[in-house]
């Protein structure tokens, strides 16, 4: 299975940074004895690697070869791939900048690497034959997008930070097999790319008959992508130590 990260972003809302808001220090982990600082990204790397996925595929910008350089080739036995994306043009945009590495028969997982989240086997939760959202309960889903959905699952509508949303639960990955990844970035082209949020092109898939299912198995979410955010992030993990 592929994870893919999308990377590309400029963080302004967390500037001024030396370096890739990716890499971020949040929290710690002792690896062989010694401890040391954790990027916000590791975060999703441990996620991805535990729902399945073997092979990790960031987009980056052409000013983030820092990513490269901090996971290189390989890391606890998952491959890392990198695709560039020339400027900032939205999360669909960057996400099928992967498209060309992922097969039909294989399943991709796509989750945001600015933010941290539990339970860490959210995504293995999901199955690999049907597009899932990994959905979160949160206080103010007014600032993410919130997810719509019956009692069984199936999502009705993905409404992106809509001021007053219909449900307080919002995705934070999302799992689907290679066909229908191929299929929305299809459907996508289709709409001239006027899709800039995944919301909106997902809405447009399940008016055209497609399915889409909410998972709501998260228990906490935390966008670290601010100052406000940054802080949360340090008491979700609440002195959480990880032994590499």
């Amino acid at each position: 299975m592929w994870g893919v990260i999308p990377a590309a972003g400029q963080g302004t809302r967390i500037q001024p940074l030396a370096f890739s808001k990716e890499l971020l220090p949040v929290g710690v982990r002792h690896e062989g004895g010694t401890e040391r600082p954790r990027a916000v990204s590791e975060y999703l790397v441990d996620r991805l690697a535990r729902g399945g996925a073997s092979k990790i595929c960031f987009v980056i910008s052409p000013h983030k070869d820092d990513i490269l350089r901090y996971y290189g080739d390989r890391v606890d036995g998952v491959d890392f791939a990198y695709v560039v994306q020339p400027r900032a043009a939205g999360l669909c945009d960057a996400i099928f900048r992967a498209l060309p590495l992922i097969g039909p028969d294989e399943p991709v997982a796509v989750g945001l690497p600015d933010t941290i989240w539990f339970p860490e086997d959210g995504l293995a939760r999901l199955p690999d034959d049907r597009f899932s959202f990994l959905t979160f309960p949160v206080e103010a889903p007014q600032h993410f997008d919130a997810v719509v959905a019956d009692e069984a699952g199936r999502i009705a509508e993905i409404q992106v930070k809509s001021a007053a949303p219909a449900s307080r639960w919002i995705w934070g990955a999302f799992k689907a097999p290679g066909r229908v990844f191929h299929e929305l970035h299809a459907l996508w082209l289709e709409r001239e790319r006027e899709d800039e949020y995944l919301g909106t092109l997902v809405n447009a898939w399940i008016a055209r008959g497609g399915e889409a299912w909410s998972a709501p198995h998260g228990e906490g979410y935390v966008d670290v992508g601010t100052l406000h955010g940054y802080r949360e992030a340090l008491a979700l993990l609440g002195g959480v130590v990880t032994k590499a």
